[in-house]
């Protein structure tokens, strides 16, 4: 009775949009004559309502400015205190600062940060190495091995330069334990001598703790203490540098900086501005070499009268590799440690670490049964650890404004523990991209996965808003242009992390599962209320570009598509087809979470059976002149860019540069949008088509077809053949969404391909064989790649299948792991 009652409220919410849409249609028809007079009574109410309607106003403005920056009142799904030490140990400390090439925090809101830098010696003083920055230029960095919890080996080359740095943690003590670190250097291809190399090891406070200095002869730093609120007594040392076999005793030369810290974003540059060439390198018997070396810290530049945030204290030795330089830190909660984690004990843990991960690796995934040769499993184990190993712990304010407020305001303090899209570029959270990172992350470790997740849901605000992009932390900042700083609060995100919980339900414990649901029907509620579109079961993105003259097609970021072409002129009679098939995907996760919990799950059924149904489907999205499913909108396909010249701004001045403009030769109407790519798919990507559905052959051809969206290295974004592929949005704006490959795209495809080849239709064999062509060309060429370039990619080219975009970019396209698992 109770799957009656849904089919028929499903059934009456189909028919009564069926019924809106057609009257719709007529209205458009008939014109606006026959609305005149309703037209006047309207303007009539409104202007006696005036005083009550600015009154209303008023109080509407102060209460979402109020909603914007209150925390969701539900409790926390992340329970106070599961974080910590106590309650987290093996995850207290790790590799949670991303965005440089070798360091270590606590997950802390203030928390102790540790690192690495370093400079090759040179005339000029050579490039101090700190931050992951692309204009470094090196040929590859990345996590070889990482287990997410207390091991890591990464590999890095700088030119002639290569670095491996490995660190193992030990349990024991109540702050976290022990961890060691190795850093192995030598130089590929120098001639002689040798250049100089040196090694800065750094410990900095941020707001709390204190460090002591030890030096020995007044110049190595060889010990540091000191004690912090969350780690208790500490001490780290440097122990001092050995030749490779980590046994011989290795010459160097040793400095040291004691310097109050600006913040933790500029101890790059207080390094930097305390470099001094005046020191000497002289071994033994050997000539005599000028070097760079940190010296007394002078403070920077604008930044007198400011108060320290905290201290920091670095470490460095210059050497000539080959050599191994160890660091140690032993907490003083420790009772009974067996010893110090150096040299051959430390050796014996990092192969033992690396032996369980690889049996670890093999367990989960397989890849060793499914017959993939060494070197192919190795490049998968890279992909996987390197999205370990750009796991960030974040803590800070978002910087937030409502379309009712005049100016932005910081939100309240929060954290966040999550993976980010790309070290280099992108160290920082971002909403759609953390659903694809956990489906892979769910995999190897779903405790990992469902703490990320609520980590996520914790960000809620009163309304259910979650902000798309999270910049925590003055390091988060630094890392972003000040355009990209302000989230507003009527912009969404696809709500990927549906997708990774729903593959973690069936083994999400009950109480897990109570507390996120009220956050989880919020979140669904905000999209329901804000995002809804012009007719019953249509859905809009809020948020596009309103500057219609600068853009070839406004941007829609909100989706997560940015330049996918869109109706070429912003309203709000658009229908957006991917945000309409999440929608009915949130429903089905909806339900299915309700049903564990025992909670009324027919809402949710109701809605994901109206959204699913491919009759209403057709009527509201397909497009019979394009073949495919299409957003609807206020469309003109008569749209290009052209040069303008720009009048001085004043007689005798030079023009300006000629700029770009957009120009419309055909008024826009009410139409489908004739743009044929990754939106067209989202019925098949989300498994919205019935295995029985009349347009599911029109879409497998689309998607077989060379010249529409298939290549030999993945979909392409925009069809070859539509009329904005590879067109530059902007002066300045390449192509992003209008042609290149994309995994996370694929992989949903590769997925539903999958099911679909899985489950009893018409196109079942088609299906199976479309989806060994993809899987084979996708793997194929994100491994060739790889190899290549040393990089995961953040897209890749649909004409050669290079990478391209920022990297590397160990995000979303980390998903060929599951691919090559056949894990969907």
């Amino acid at each position: 009775m109770a799957g009656e009652r849904r089919r028929r409220g499903g059934d009456g919410l189909r028919e009564r949009t069926r019924e809106r849409v057609s009257r719709r249609e007529r209205e458009q028809q008939r014109g606006p004559g026959r609305g005149r007079t309703a037209l006047m009574v309207t303007a009539a109410a409104a202007a006696l309502a005036l005083g009550l309607a600015a009154a209303v106003a008023e109080w509407n403005r102060w209460s979402a400015a109020a909603r914007l920056v209150t925390p969701h009142p539900a409790p926390p799904a992340l329970p106070p205190g599961s974080t910590g030490p106590l309650a987290s140990p093996h995850r207290f400390w790790g590799t949670y600062r991303p965005h440089v090439y070798f360091g270590m925090k606590t997950r802390s809101p203030r928390a102790l940060v540790t690192g690495l830098m370093w400079l090759q010696q040179g005339e000029g003083g050579g490039s101090l190495r700190h931050t992951c920055e692309q204009g470094d230029g090196l040929s590859r960095y990345g996590w070889l091995m990482h287990d997410g919890e207390n091991f890591g080996a990464q590999e890095i080359r700088d030119g002639g330069l290569f670095l491996k740095t490995e660190f193992v943690k030990r349990p024991g003590g109540e702050h976290g334990g022990d961890w060691s670190w190795r850093v192995t250097a030598r130089m590929e291809g120098a001639g002689s001598p040798v250049p100089l190399l040196s090694l800065f090891f750094y410990v900095a406070t941020d707001g709390q703790g204190t460090l002591e200095p030890h030096l020995e002869n007044k110049s190595r730093l060889a010990v540091v203490t000191g004690t912090s609120e969350e780690l208790g007594h500490f001490t780290l040392t440097f122990l001092r540098p050995t030749a490779e076999n980590g046994e011989d005793p290795k010459y160097a030369s040793y400095n040291h900086l004691d310097a109050v810290s600006p913040g933790l974003h500029r101890l790059t540059e207080v390094v930097r501005s305390s470099l001094s060439n005046r020191f000497v390198f002289a071994p033994l018997g050997k000539p005599r070499r000028r070097f760079f070396a940190v010296d007394t810290f002078q403070g920077l530049p604008g930044a007198a009268g400011e108060p320290p945030r905290g201290r920091l204290l670095l470490h460095q030795v210059t050497l000539e590799p080959p050599g191994t330089v160890e660091v140690t830190f032993e907490s003083g909660s420790v009772a009974d440690r067996p010893g110090r984690l150096a040299g051959g004990a430390l050796s014996a843990a990092l192969a033992q670490h690396a032996a369980a991960f690889e049996r670890r690796f093999e367990e989960t995934f397989g890849l060793g049964r499914k017959g993939f040769p060494t070197s192919q499993r190795h490049f998968a184990q890279a992909a996987l650890s390197d999205m370990l190993g750009g796991m960030g712990y974040f803590h800070g304010r978002s910087l937030v404004q409502s379309p009712l407020q005049e100016h932005p305001v910081p939100a309240p303090e929060a954290a966040l523990f999550t993976a980010v899209p790309s070290r280099s570029f992108f160290p920082r959270g971002f909403l759609w991209d953390e659903g694809f990172h956990q489906l892979l992350l769910a995999r190897w470790d779903p405790a990992l996965s469902r703490e990320v997740i609520a980590h996520w849901l914790d960000l809620m605000n009163a309304d259910g808003w979650i902000p798309r992009e999270q910049i925590l932390g003055e390091e988060a900042r630094a890392k972003v242009p000040p355009e990209f700083l302000l989230q507003h609060s009527e912009t969404a995100n696809p709500p990927t992390l549906l997708l990774a919980l729903q593959r973690l339900l069936p083994d999400s414990p009950l109480p897990y599962l109570r507390r996120l649901f009220p956050r989880l029907r919020a979140w669904y509620d905000w999209y329901n209320r804000t995002q809804a579109g012009p007719l019953p079961l249509t859905f809009r993105w809020r948020g596009r570009d309103t500057h219609l003259e600068r853009f070839l097609n406004p941007k829609t970021l909100a989706s997560g598509l940015d330049d996918y072409p869109r109706a070429s002129h912003p309203s709000s009679e658009e229908r957006h087809l991917d945000l309409r098939c999440w929608m009915a995907l949130a429903s089905r996760v909806l339900g299915e979470v309700a049903e564990r919990l025992g909670e009324p799950a027919g809402p949710y059924r109701e809605m994901e059976q109206a959204l699913s149904d491919n009759g209403l489907l057709e009527q509201l999205h397909w497009a019979q002149e394009l073949g495919a499913f299409a957003d609807y909108g206020n469309h003109s396909s008569a749209v290009g860019l052209r040069w303008q010249r720009v009048a001085p701004a004043a007689p005798g001045r030079p023009p300006p540069d000629p700029q770009l403009v957009r120009e419309v030769r055909e008024a826009p109407r009410p139409r489908f949008v004739g743009a044929l790519g990754y939106v067209s798919l989202f019925p098949l990507l989300l498994q919205l088509l019935r295995p029985d559905s009349p347009r599911l052959p029109t879409v497998l051809a689309t998607i077989r077809n060379e010249r529409q969206l298939w290549t030999p290295f993945g979909l392409r974004s925009l069809a070859r053949d539509s009329p904005l592929y590879m067109q530059r949005n902007t002066q300045h704006d390449p192509p992003y969404w209008r042609g290149p490959i994309w995994v996370n795209i694929n992989y949903l495809a590769l997925r539903a391909l999958h099911g679909y080849a899985s489950t009893d239709g018409p196109q079942r064999e088609r299906a199976a064989e479309i989806y060994r062509e993809l899987r084979h060309n996708l793997v194929a060429n994100l491994y060739r790649q790889y190899t290549e370039s040393g990089f995961l990619w953040e897209q890749y080219s649909d004409s050669t299948g290079r990478g391209q975009g920022c990297h590397p970019f160990a995000g979303w396209s980390a998903l060929v792991v599951l691919v090559m698992a056949e894990d969907y």
